[in-house]
C-alpha cells in the first residue's frame, strides 16, 4: 500500500482551506499585485469546486497592497499606520479577487474577522453560519483578519493561525499553507545545505518546534515556520490535516497533483468527530428542552432538532449555550449548542421552522439545534 501524498488528502477533502501569504500576492515593497499568479490560483480553486469540494481562502495582503498608495516604503511599525494601510489595501485586494473570479464565472464573498469573533460564542456561530450559507450557494469565501480594528493585544498576528482557526470553525478536512518555502526542514536550509526535508510530520512536539526559526522579517508578510507549526497544532487538534508547500510559482494545487513535494501533517481523526467529542465533554447545560417521541426518533436517525418536536423549555439560555434535551419518558436523550435563546425556543415550541418570521419577527436558523452541534447519550 503506497504512502499517502499531500495531493491524496486534497482529492478526498470535502472542504478545503487555502491560506495565501502576502509575499505570494504582491511583489516587492510597492504592493504590486501578482495578477497572473492569482488568476492561476482561481483556476485551481474552481477545478476543486467542479468536483464538489468546498473551498475557503484565507488571504493576507491588505496591508501590503495599501503601502504604495499611502507613500510607505516598507511595512509600518506603528499600529495606526498599518491599520490605515489595511483600510486602503483591503478594497484593492477585494477588487482583485472579485475581478479574477468573476472572469471565471465564480462569485466570492468577503469576511473580516478578529480574535473576538472566534472567541465570542454568538459571533463565532454567526461567522460559521455565514460561511456555511456562502458555501451552500457556491460562493468562495475570502477571509482576512480585520486589521483596521484589531488592536495589538487582540490580533492573530499572522494569517497562518487565522487560517487554522477558520479551518477548525468550518470543519475543514485539510488546510493548505501556501508559503515561500516547500515545507519543514530539520534546520534552516538557507544556512545549512545538509538540512533534511520532512515529508510527513505526525505530531508537532517540542522536537519538531525546535526545528523552526524565528518569524520572517524579510518579506511583506509577518509569519515564519514557527507560526506555521502553531497553525498545525490548531488544525490537528480540530481534526484537520495540514500541508505546507511553496506557493510562489503559479498553479500550486496543480503542482501538488504533479508530485511536487510538500510537508504533510495528517490528522488522526476528522473535524466532526472532534467537535462531537468536545460537545459530549461539556458538563453544565444552561437549560433543558423537552421533546416528543417523534423528535427522539428523528435525532436517532441523524436529523437536527426542530421546534415542531419540542414540548417544553426549562431554564434561561442564550444562543450558543449548551442545552440538554429530555425524551417523553423524562430520560436524558442528549445535549447540544442551541441556535435559539430560551425565549425564542419557547415561542417556536411545537411550530415549524418556516413559522419563525411570523412568530419571532425575523428569519431564524434552519434548526433549533443543528445535527453537527448535538450528541446523543
Amino acid at each position: 500500500m503506497s504512502a499517502p501524498t499531500p495531493f491524496s488528502f486534497i482529492e478526498k477533502a470535502n472542504r478545503l482551506v487555502i491560506k495565501i501569504g502576502s509575499a505570494l500576492l504582491v511583489s516587492g515593497e510597492d504592493g504590486t499585485l501578482r495578477t497572473a499568479w492569482l488568476e492561476a490560483l482561481a483556476k485551481d480553486v474552481l477545478k476543486l469546486k467542479a468536483r464538489g469540494c468546498d473551498v475557503i481562502l484565507v488571504s493576507s495582503g491588505a496591508v501590503a497592497m495599501g503601502l504604495e498608495p499611502l507613500g510607505f516604503k516598507g511595512r509600518p511599525t506603528r499600529l495606526e499606520e498599518a491599520q490605515a494601510a489595511a483600510s486602503v489595501g483591503q478594497i484593492r485586494l477585494a477588487q482583485a479577487y472579485q475581478t479574477l473570479f468573476a472572469s471565471e464565472n465564480a462569485v466570492i464573498g468577503q469576511i473580516l474577522l478578529t480574535i473576538h469573533d472566534l472567541e465570542n460564542r454568538p459571533s463565532y456561530l454567526n461567522a460559521r453560519n455565514t460561511v456555511e450559507e456562502l458555501l451552500a450557494r457556491g460562493v468562495v469565501p475570502v477571509i482576512n483578519e480585520n486589521d483596521t480594528v484589531a488592536t495589538a493585544e487582540l490580533r492573530f498576528g499572522d494569517n497562518d493561525q487565522l487560517a487554522a482557526r477558520v479551518a477548525q470553525m468550518a470543519g475543514a478536512d485539510t488546510l493548505i499553507l501556501l508559503s515561500d518555502i516547500d515545507g519543514l526542514y530539520d534546520s534552516d536550509p538557507r544556512s545549512n545545505s545538509t538540512a533534511r526535508f520532512l515529508e510527513v510530520v505526525e505530531n508537532v512536539d517540542a522536537g519538531v518546534e525546535a526545528m523552526a526559526g524565528p518569524p520572517s522579517k524579510t518579506t511583506p508578510g509577518t509569519g515564519g515556520m514557527i507560526t506555521k507549526l502553531k497553525a498545525a497544532k490548531i488544525a490537528l487538534a480540530g481534526g484537520c490535516s495540514m500541508i505546507i508547500m511553496n506557493g510562489h510559482a503559479p498553479s500550486p494545487l496543480g503542482r501538488l497533483e504533479a508530485g511536487e513535494r510538500a510537508t504533510l501533517f495528517p490528522a488522526s481523526t476528522d473535524a466532526l468527530t472532534v467537535r462531537k467529542q468536545w460537545i459530549r465533554s461539556l458538563m453544565a447545560p444552561k437549560g433543558y428542552i423537552h421533546i416528543d417521541a417523534g423528535a427522539v426518533q428523528a435525532l436517532e436517525g441523524g436529523a437536527s432538532l426542530l421546534p415542531a418536536g419540542v414540548t417544553g423549555v426549562d431554564g434561561g439560555f442564550d444562543r450558543g449555550d449548551l442545552v440538554a434535551f429530555m425524551g417523553p419518558d423524562g430520560h436524558l436523550v442528549g445535549q447540544g449548542l442551541t441556535s435559539y435563546s430560551s425565549e425564542h425556543a419557547s415561542l417556536m415550541q411545537g411550530r415549524k421552522m418556516q413559522d419563525a418570521h411570523a412568530v419571532l419577527g425575523h428569519v431564524g436558523r434552519s434548526a433549533l439545534i443543528h445535527r453537527d452541534d448535538l450528541v446523543l447519550f
